[in-house]
């Protein structure tokens, strides 16, 4: 048996069963989810500061609690990822910066685009939503004049947390001295081979009978990886993308490749500021934020908590869980700006956009989250008795059905989210010519099918 320390460096377990709000598939009631999970993962991973919160928890002082965890709640919203987009010239690298970010060519803060060389310098561009993940435009390699020692000395390698590579052609001696070099000072690079879209177009125009897209993708990829294991990169990955469709062709193995390797805060930081283009990605975003709820609500009850209007017997932090609420909403493009965006990007009519939505059209206000509580607060009893039999939840007894009610009503809304953002994905895709979906497929389930 595990001690009762132990089971703080156990994997969460309530986000690896299919059961667990995947797209497209039946939510249990809470009776079910907590009887059959607690029993598994008696309490949710720690990220961090093991040893002060288990200090915390023995105190039995549920405000000490909350108060280090809202330290590492800090901690994990607000730290910095910074990633550096490199490659040839005309590559589509500041094209790049701008669908990562969800945005447009002609929008106010998107990056300067054109068919020749536009950055100039290392630039800057914080992702709208969430400023501290930036993508930075760095200037295209393949000058005469390039040298990659003194390259990095021009755009400060040491900045950056990883490198994308970016070519819309076969590696060249520079880009791959650029890896290299990338390899010895320590980073991580990842190889890009861009505006694959257009090859493919050009090879079906130009054999319309014996064309394969398999093969044409297969064809690029494998020339890529030759060219730059013959010039010294042992085993490299490339990645095919379209700059105009992320969803298509290679962006799932390279968002997996990518939060794969990062470490644990900066993958969530990551992974929340990633544009919702695919099933692929709203999955592991809802994952990053399933993990994260019971700390949401351990602060919510614990930090300034308050009698809800309506629900005496329940005391939280409304105006946190109103801004947890709108987290998820701007994670998974359900806000009123993004929802008119994705309409301009698709030629949807926002009407038609909207009503596929379940969850709240508008922003999300402190008595709209008293409302769901008091919903939730039924199916959190069951919730709230299992909680006495949990070791390291034990100090929570004082607030229990507050704490499974919090829990719960985070639980349910961010299912609502996902479920919605499945819906408003398909929706969205019914204007492409071919109606391929985002994941690759001819077509989806709809959300509880």
């Amino acid at each position: 048996m595990p001690g009762r320390w132990d089971i703080l460096s156990q994997p969460c377990c309530l986000s690896s069963s299919p059961e667990d709000g995947e797209l497209g598939v039946r939510q249990p009631m809470a009776r079910e989810v907590f009887q059959s999970r607690l029993s598994q993962c008696k309490i949710l991973e720690l990220s961090k500061d093991t040893r002060a919160l288990k200090e915390a928890f023995e105190a039995g002082d549920l405000p000490a609690v909350a108060a280090k965890l809202q330290s590492t709640l800090h901690s994990l919203e607000n730290v910095r990822l910074d990633i550096g987009v490199t490659g040839g010239m005309g590559s589509g690298k500041s094209t790049f910066v701008n669908a990562i970010r969800g945005l447009g060519d002609e929008d106010p803060n998107s990056a300067r685009t054109g068919v020749v060389e536009m950055t100039v310098d290392p630039t800057p561009y914080p992702h709208p939503k969430y400023p501290n993940v930036v993508f930075w435009d760095l200037p295209g390699v393949g000058t005469p004049a390039f040298r990659a020692d003194k390259y990095f000395q021009r755009v400060q390698l040491f900045r950056y947390d990883f490198f994308l590579i970016i070519t819309s052609e076969s590696s060249t001696a520079d880009l791959t001295e650029l890896a290299r070099e990338i390899l010895r000072r320590g980073k991580r690079f990842y190889y890009i081979r861009s505006k694959v879209d257009v090859d493919i177009a050009a090879s079906r125009s130009r054999r319309p009978s014996s064309f394969s897209e398999e093969r044409v993708l297969n064809q690029i990829r494998d020339d890529c990886v030759q060219r730059l294991e013959a010039q010294g990169l042992r085993d490299p990955e490339v990645f095919l993308l379209s700059m105009f469709d992320l969803g298509k062709y290679d962006f799932h193995l390279l968002e997996e490749s990518m939060v794969r390797d990062l470490e644990s805060q900066k993958r969530h930081a990551f992974l929340v500021a990633l544009p919702n283009v695919s099933k692929p990605t709203l999955e592991r975003k809802a994952a990053s934020l399933r993990q994260h709820i019971w700390l949401v609500a351990t602060v919510a009850c614990g930090a300034n908590p308050r009698p809800v209007p309506g629900l005496p017997e329940v005391t939280c932090d409304l105006y946190m869980l109103t801004r947890a609420l709108e987290g998820y909403r701007h994670s998974f493009g359900l806000d009123g700006g993004s929802l008119v965006r994705l309409a301009e990007q698709t030629g949807q009519p926002l009407h038609k956009i909207l009503q596929v939505l379940q969850g709240p059209k508008t922003k999300v206000t402190e008595a709209l989250v008293a409302e769901l509580l008091g919903q939730a607060s039924g199916d959190a009893s069951a919730f709230s008795q299992k909680l006495l039999n949990v070791p390291i939840l034990g100090s929570l007894a004082s607030c229990s059905l507050s704490f499974a009610t919090v829990y719960w009503m985070l639980r349910t809304s961010l299912d609502m989210a996902v479920s919605d953002a499945q819906s408003v994905l398909v929706q969205a895709s019914l204007n492409s010519p071919n109606r391929r979906l985002p994941d690759g497929s001819d077509q989806w389930s709809q959300p509880g099918t």
